[in-house]
């Protein structure tokens, strides 16, 4: 079962066990340089709206009431990270364990390939929740990601329109499958799931430079984050059960004629941000092994070397920062707790 309750997409299987149960947000962010540098974690600005499409049907498009679904908005060239989270069973140290595969415009976020039903193992197609914590982008190469960056639907830039040479999808595309009761209570797995909300800042508006209705998700500048391996058996996934949900990205300039309702503002720049001394972010997990990444991922042209070839200028505010304020978030460890280590 999935619900959107407060902005946030809950998917639930108490037929699989009472405490499997996980919410995914989407959450509004920083557009990190698109400079070649590799930049540590941006913050998260809160939640963006999310609203059911079938509340809308004389007012989106056909397909998108064909995917059903829900929908949000996002100005061109806004950024976004999914945060996965869920409540801690504290008598075993560990949130219910999910494997989930993400992708935008019907193209896998860990392998570029295109969407398929199923998990697939070699190689991996899914992140391990709570292992894995968020994701902000497409898995390039091993330890670096490009961020989420919206763009057109038919401008050429997406993932998908480079990869498939087509603009059909668009928008972001969740399945979720729980692990086996029967393997979860044999595990007792140890492992904190930590959510990564920070402080919500004030926005600022940002030009925009589109009135196209759909949205389409592109690669933008690289980013410090490593993409799990599985730490479980591949058995330990329940294949035969899942739930899916199609996310559909609005252009903010139309949110309003849909909704009925002002979009929010667009947050900071990268270097409003940093000249603030405000903090960015790096994660630790000594105990996860990264994958490589996607050589098909890793030859997507970013948004400013696309635009180098079309002769546009789709980023505004590209200015490279030099973050000096960097949090280090561990693992495994709450606020103000002390690690305990060997005598």
């Amino acid at each position: 079962m999935i619900e959107l309750k407060n902005d946030s997409l809950i998917f639930s299987f108490p037929e699989v066990h009472p405490d499997a149960r996980m919410k995914i947000d989407f959450q509004r962010t920083l557009r990190i340089p698109d400079d070649g540098s590799d930049y540590p974690l941006p913050p998260g600005l809160g939640r963006f709206p999310m609203k059911h499409v079938d509340d809308h049907a004389d007012a989106v498009p056909p397909i998108w009431m064909e995917h059903g679904g829900v929908m949000l908005p996002m100005y061109q060239s806004e950024a976004l990270w999914l945060n996965f989270s869920a409540e801690e069973m504290w008598e075993l140290g560990t949130s219910y364990p999910f494997a989930i595969k993400v992708a935008a415009g019907k193209t896998n976020a860990v392998t570029g390939e295109g969407w398929d039903d199923g998990l697939q193992k070699e190689p991996q197609d899914y992140i391990v929740f709570p292992e894995q914590p968020w994701l902000d982008g497409y898995c390039v190469e091993k330890g670096i990601i490009r961020q989420f960056v919206a763009m057109p639907l038919g401008s050429g830039y997406s993932a998908e329109e480079q990869i498939t040479g087509r603009s059909e999808h668009g928008g972001i595309q969740i399945t979720v499958y729980p692990m086996k009761r029967k393997v979860f209570e044999r595990r007792f797995p140890k492992r904190f799931g930590q959510i990564r909300e920070f402080n919500t800042m004030l926005y600022q508006e940002e030009a925009c430079y589109s009135v196209s209705m759909d949205m389409a998700l592109a690669p933008g500048g690289r980013m410090r984050q490593e993409i799990y391996d599985d730490p479980f058996e591949f058995d330990d996934w329940d294949k035969e059960t899942s739930s899916r949900r199609f996310i559909h990205i609005a252009n903010s300039l139309v949110w309003r004629q849909i909704i009925g309702e002002a979009p929010p503002t667009a947050p900071f720049t990268a270097s409003e941000y940093t000249r603030h001394g405000l903090p960015w972010f790096d994660y630790y997990n000594d105990n996860g092994t990264a994958l490589k990444g996607s050589e098909k991922l890793g030859k997507l042209k970013s948004v400013v070397e696309m635009a180098k070839e079309k002769g546009d200028q789709p980023l505004p505010e590209n200015e490279s920062v030099a973050p000096d304020r960097i949090v280090n978030i561990r693992k495994g460890l709450k606020e103000n707790q002390v690690r305990e280590g060997s005598f």
